[in-house]
């Protein structure tokens, strides 16, 4: 077969890369303006992977009610969450949200991603990164992946980071420079929102060809240091009662927040729009660019 020359390659490649953008440049719907793009897991699996193996510069975010509340207090996480290609919705709320414009909405968190796109990348041969959590976690990890018949799998880098660790900092830039030099092409970020967001949009701001998906405790429930509420309550919608239960001191008063924004978003929002008779407002701020 005649091998194309590097500049038809390339723009062969740019070419897929806008086909790529398009289709998500589409939001399936907006919560309290802010857009979700990708409808279920197997969509987001499947558009992250073709983003990797084009090698564009990729951030994998999936918004929940306390992503929103940060959303409207944190200008720095609302930068980030601009940089964002590939946005899934994470939370029953949020789904319920979105369901009104998208009824094949489904729920997808970061814990959801790692194992299908870790498979993914063992059968395609991308070398995937790890980063954050702690290191024995992370060591317990790469040994459970094993287990679990991801033997293919090459983890290319695992590391954690100091304590006080900035995502926006020197430090945030020497990292991303040896996941880059790993030869990585996906990398799980599990730092927590924001910092988790804020690293992968640096990543993205650099345009380094790698995808970056933000897991949250997604690698710590792989590795059984904390348990995952069972799946009865995942699918009816009520994991986060178990959060609370486990851990009430840390959880209280996030949740307090996001039960006030969902009360806002569901109930005041649309009663104030017709008062004011203005039902068309359209969810989107001004702040909010055009989506790649």
């Amino acid at each position: 077969m005649q091998q194309l020359a590097p500049s038809a390659a390339k723009s062969l490649r740019t070419v897929e890369e806008e086909m790529v953008s398009d289709r998500l440049a589409k939001p399936v719907a907006w919560v309290d303006g802010w857009p979700v793009n990708v409808a279920n897991l197997e969509d987001a699996v499947s558009a992250a992977i073709e983003a990797t193996e084009l090698r564009t510069p990729t951030a994998v975010f999936t918004l929940n009610l306390d992503h929103v509340v940060k959303l409207r207090q944190n200008s720095n996480f609302r930068r980030a969450y601009q940089s964002a290609s590939i946005v899934t919705a994470d939370g029953a709320p949020v789904v319920w949200l979105g369901r009104s414009q998208a009824s094949s909405l489904r729920r997808t968190t970061g814990a959801d991603l790692v194992l299908p796109l870790v498979k993914a990348a063992a059968a395609k041969d991308l070398p995937i990164a790890l980063f954050g959590t702690s290191r024995p976690i992370i060591d317990a990890v790469t040994a459970k992946l094993a287990e679990l018949g991801c033997a293919s799998l090459r983890i290319a880098y695992a590391d954690s980071p100091i304590m006080g660790f900035d995502p926006q900092g020197a430090d945030a830039d020497a990292l991303l420079n040896d996941i880059v030099a790993s030869g990585s092409r996906i990398v799980f970020v599990a730092l927590g929102a924001p910092k988790q967001e804020l690293f992968a949009a640096r990543a993205v701001e650099r345009r380094l060809p790698l995808t970056f998906v933000c897991v949250g405790a997604g690698l710590d429930f792989i590795a059984n240091a904390q348990v995952r509420a069972p799946h009865l309550l995942q699918s009816s919608g009520l994991e986060w009662v178990w959060r609370l239960a486990n851990d009430p001191r840390r959880l209280l008063m996030r949740y307090v927040a996001c039960a006030g924004v969902l009360a806002d978003i569901a109930v005041v929002k649309p009663t104030m729009r017709r008062l004011v008779g203005n039902k068309g407002k359209s969810e989107r701020p001004p702040s909010v660019r055009q989506w790649h």
